[in-house]
């Protein structure tokens, strides 16, 4: 199913965000009423969301399907899921299943390329703002191994420490550094060397001119009235805030990997949050005119923060978040104490209420990551019924992520500088073409 239903057109022109407006102050509560009692108040209030701020007024966070029509994407639907999973012969993943995966461009395309045996390879990234990544950062990166695995493909991955060095008002060494460190946090899921190249911007350009040769054919494509129109971007943004996106967009272009694809216009695929869907809108657009095939792109929604859906899980805040630093005891009191519950007030109003698994972040967190389906769906129906209670449920969130972040700082403590160094190589890969 191609990206023509409920689409918008994708020419630059067309493309806006919510610019720079001040999101509201998020309040949360600490049960089932705050969601029911306020659904209706912040109904006509716009969600928020572009590549720097995510804001709902509502307990269940950002309507995704409203989202889907102003960004003009594709829903991922069962018929989708069923290609995918004919296709590639086998489960779509639980995060696509489950609709933490939701939306895509062109992944038929992608699809399409498989059936004829043709190449294409996946492209994802991460700003490194902090010196450890929280569980939400492992989405994407967890999606993108197994599509790397299910389709046998080599792997880009950008660390955009430029980006942070002008947004977060880093010393250029400093962000250097934590994408370092940022880069051991994702070597330690598991990403196979001989098909995985990974590079941070602010040293990677001056090794390899296709990159910044392919971000100046971009920026002579996109005019600053446009760029203002997609990002928001004002009189008082700094000059590099401006001219950054093509950096971002350059890696969806296979000539900016000589090493890679040599003179060949390989088809891309990238797994993102849908808040970094406008830097590729803007890649779409542009690709074409560069006699490139456009990306194609499958998005994820957003972690929640432990306080609610209303804002995404954040490095920056240190209780809204659980770091792959944090130790059991630091994991399960910060589930305890701060994650946000869809439960009643008193026990005996929540055995005969039932709680409200949509908003509640200890569920939510299951979603993501407690594999197993059957048991999944038994959680949501006890909660629901009132035979599960606040207490239980985030008991089970803490017995579910702790074994995942201990298994990854083991696995961390096992990339040395030297290992890294073998992902950061400019080296060829093995390509199914």
């Amino acid at each position: 199913m191609a990206d023509t239903k409920d689409t918008v057109v994708e020419g630059v022109e067309a493309l806006t965000l919510n610019g720079k407006a001040e999101a509201e102050p998020v309040e949360t509560g600490t049960d089932a009423q705050a969601q029911e009692g306020g659904a209706a108040a912040g109904a006509a209030v716009e969600d928020v969301v572009d590549p720097w701020n995510v804001a709902s007024s509502n307990d269940t966070g950002v309507d995704y399907d409203k989202l889907i029509k102003r960004f003009g994407s594709s829903k991922i639907d069962d018929e989708l899921i069923a290609r995918f999973e004919k296709i590639t012969g086998k489960p779509a993943h639980h995060l696509i299943r489950r609709g933490m995966f939701f939306s895509h461009r062109d992944l038929h395309t992608i699809l399409t390329l498989k059936e004829q045996g043709k190449p294409f390879y996946l492209y994802t990234g991460r700003g490194p703002s902090s010196g450890s990544l929280h569980v939400g950062h492992l989405i994407p990166f967890t999606l993108t191994k197994w599509l790397q695995e299910t389709f046998d493909v080599p792997l880009v991955i950008q660390l955009t420490d430029d980006e942070k060095t002008l947004w977060k008002d880093l010393k250029v060494e400093d962000a250097i550094k934590l994408a370092r460190e940022n880069a051991k946090d994702i070597v330690a899921m598991g990403f196979d060397v001989n098909k995985t190249f990974i590079f941070n911007n602010l040293e990677f350009m001056g090794k390899c001119p296709a990159m910044y040769q392919n971000i100046i054919r971009i920026q002579r494509c996109v005019t600053f009235n446009q760029v203002k129109g997609i990002f928001g971007f004002g009189d008082s943004d700094i000059i590099g805030k401006i001219g950054f996106p093509a950096a971002q967009a350059a890696p969806a272009i296979s000539s900016t990997f000589p090493f890679l694809f040599g003179n060949k216009k390989v088809h891309c695929l990238i797994p993102c949050a849908i808040d970094q869907d406008p830097y590729f809108r803007m890649t779409r657009d542009v690709a074409p005119r560069l006699g490139f095939p456009k990306c194609a792109l499958i998005h994820s929604t957003f972690f929640p923060a432990l306080q609610g859906a209303k804002t995404k899980m954040s490095a920056s805040d240190q209780n809204s978040a659980v770091f792959l630093t944090d130790t059991p005891k630091q994991i399960k009191n910060k589930i305890n104490k701060y994650a946000f519950s869809g439960g009643r007030t008193t026990v005996e109003e929540h055995r005969q209420l039932g709680g409200v698994p949509e908003i509640d972040v200890s569920y939510q967190l299951l979603k993501f990551f407690l594999e197993d389906d059957a048991k999944l769906e038994e959680v949501r129906v006890a909660y629901r019924k009132g035979e599960m209670l606040t207490g239980e449920i985030k008991k089970l969130a803490v017995e579910t992520l702790t074994p995942i972040v201990e298994q990854h700082q083991a696995a961390r403590k096992l990339i040395t500088e030297e290992v890294l160094d073998k992902y950061f190589e400019l080296r060829p890969l093995k390509f199914a073409s």
